[in-house]
């Protein structure tokens, strides 16, 4: 049993919770590795790997269908799954990843921006109306950047 984990020591590793981690067993994205006699899930470091490949993907609003994919990608990459896509497909399937990784960072930093900029005019809002002082004034209108 050396080298395998439950999902309890997973959900530790990986910072999911248990609801989740039989979401993707139940959408066959992670499958455990093996089972106990008693039916208990025992995962394996490429088990936890592939679940933190998702972990990464769930905050850029990659679909399951997508995950699903580049799961697959990198399966056929690595040799765990026999695959009959010649090596260029899966290279260029996987940049087409890491592009849509980019652009969807960089829509996240555009409206993180956003957010810290309204953070910051409440802030001011409050101070200036704590003070006694008039409201803060409204700061110039930015133009989200849109990637090309």
């Amino acid at each position: 049993m050396s080298g395998l984990m439950q999902i309890g020591e997973v959900v530790e590793r990986v910072g999911y919770s248990f609801r989740t981690i039989r979401y993707y067993d139940e959408m066959g994205l992670v499958t455990p590795t093996q089972r106990t006699p008693g039916g208990f899930r025992l995962y394996t470091e490429m088990d936890v790997y592939r679940l933190l490949v998702l972990k990464r993907m769930k905050p850029l609003d990659f679909s399951l269908d997508e995950m699903r994919e580049l799961l697959s990608v990198l399966d056929a990459l690595d040799g765990r799954v026999p695959s009959q896509t010649p090596r260029e497909e899966l290279f260029a399937k996987l940049d087409e990843f890491r592009q849509a990784a980019e652009a969807r960072v960089e829509k996240l930093r555009d409206r993180l921006m956003m957010a810290e900029e309204f953070s910051q005019r409440l802030r001011d809002e409050a101070e200036g109306r704590h003070d006694g002082g008039s409201p803060a004034p409204e700061p110039p209108v930015r133009e989200a950047h849109t990637p090309a």
